[in-house]
């Protein structure tokens, strides 16, 4: 073997191991296994060790990692919800995407200088905003269920709101990355990201409609997931080439298509198979890899700490006073608002994308990495906390229901 192939295996050995222990590590003290992987890549790329830097090969590599993410998140939306969720959900989702949108922008602007509608500064805020609006319910979908709070009003909610902001989020992100173009202008981001989508509900139907014969005639079949993951790459390509729209949105929409087949879940314990073995963990070492602890000054600390206090902030009030317009009580209210609150999995594909358009620099992963492990351990305290708090009330004022 060449040298260089040598220098690849010896790179995916390193990621991989060290990446499921850290892994495993943050299951076990009850944190994301995600945040572990990170921490993984910290600990092998320049920051610390330097064992292991990035290249164009790794790249490559969690560019599939982050489209077959994607496509696993679209699988996984239920569009029966979506639809029954109504405007309630649809008002809260927006309202979760447009506050953390404007506060995450103004508060770089705060760090950095105000720029005018246009600028290369400009365009940078929009972008960190834009990293505040993703949501990540795993993490509370969990908590809602040990506590048995799923099916409730504020659980069903949270959970509906969730699928919608990120579709939300989703566009909002292409809208901004076509900004980066300086040929492109709004309308016609707009534009390509509304034809887009329209060209994705004639193929979805007609993808679908097919789908289900292959899927009736061959049913828990490898073909099945093959089929999925080629649409997902077709569907991402298409999204880029054609329409200037980032490749995980065409990724997702392929989700989104496939989810309501009978096999969706099988399609997606398949794809999950490739992503947890090798591609998941390179992507996300890989976010390690790209920062450089060493190179963080006092300014990004401090801008760090203010963007976690942000973002944690601009859910809880966007989401929250518009469950209170909506008629939700006060504990509801709050319990919608600090549910929406974890990130994950998204947030850093966001800002992944933002540094491979040469949008923001590798520097601000310090700021989303630490957002995601404070919200990841703070929401689901919070909102035992909450529940607790409400039930130990409901007994006082009914002391035989105890």
């Amino acid at each position: 073997m060449e040298m260089d192939t040598l220098e690849l295996l010896r790179t995916l050995a390193i990621i991989i191991i060290t990446s499921k222990i850290f892994g495993l590590l943050a299951r076990d003290l009850r944190a994301p296994q995600v945040a572990g992987e990170i921490i993984a890549g910290l600990l092998i790329g320049p920051s610390l060790l330097n064992l292991v830097s990035q290249s164009d090969f790794l790249a490559g590599m969690a560019e599939i990692g982050v489209v077959l993410l994607m496509f696993s998140a679209g699988l996984e939306t239920d569009i029966d919800k979506l639809k029954k969720s109504g405007l309630k959900a649809a008002a809260i989702a927006a309202a979760g995407v447009v506050v953390p949108l404007v506060l995450g922008s103004l508060l770089y602007m705060c760090f950095y200088g105000f720029s005018a509608p246009g600028t290369e500064g400009f365009i940078q805020a929009v972008f960190i905003g834009t990293i505040l609006t993703a949501t990540s319910v795993s993490i509370t979908v969990q908590v809602l269920k040990e506590l048995g709070k799923v099916s409730t009003e504020a659980g069903t909610t949270i959970m509906s709101a969730a699928i919608i902001d990120d579709v939300i989020g989703i566009v909002v992100l292409t809208a901004v990355l076509g900004l980066r173009d300086p040929s492109a202008d709004l309308g016609a981001v707009c534009f390509k990201t509304i034809a887009f989508f329209a060209l994705s509900v004639v193929v979805g139907l007609i993808v679908f409609r097919l789908m289900k014969i292959v899927d009736r005639r061959w049913p828990h079949t490898r073909r099945i997931p093959i089929i999925g993951m080629s649409l997902a790459f077709i569907m991402a390509y298409i999204a880029d080439r054609y329409f200037g729209v980032a490749d995980i949105t065409g990724a997702y929409v392929a989700g989104i298509i496939l989810s309501p087949l009978d096999d969706s879940s099988y399609i997606d314990r398949k794809m999950d198979i490739s992503s947890y073995m090798i591609f998941g963990p390179v992507f996300f070492a890989s976010v390690g890899l790209q920062t450089n602890l060493r190179t963080v000054d006092l300014t990004i600390l401090a801008f760090s700490a203010a963007f976690v206090f942000v973002g944690l902030l601009a859910k809880v009030i966007g989401c929250g006073l518009v469950s209170k317009l909506l008629r939700f009580d006060n504990s509801d209210s709050l319990k919608i608002g600090v549910g929406m609150m974890t990130r994950g999995e998204v947030a850093l594909i966001v800002a992944q994308r933002g540094l491979k358009a040469g949008i923001i620099d590798s520097r601000f992963f310090t700021a989303v990495i630490l957002l995601i492990v404070v919200s990841s351990i703070l929401t689901p305290v919070l909102l035992k906390l909450i529940y607790t708090r409400d039930e130990k009330k409901i007994l006082i004022k009914n002391p035989g229901l105890s």
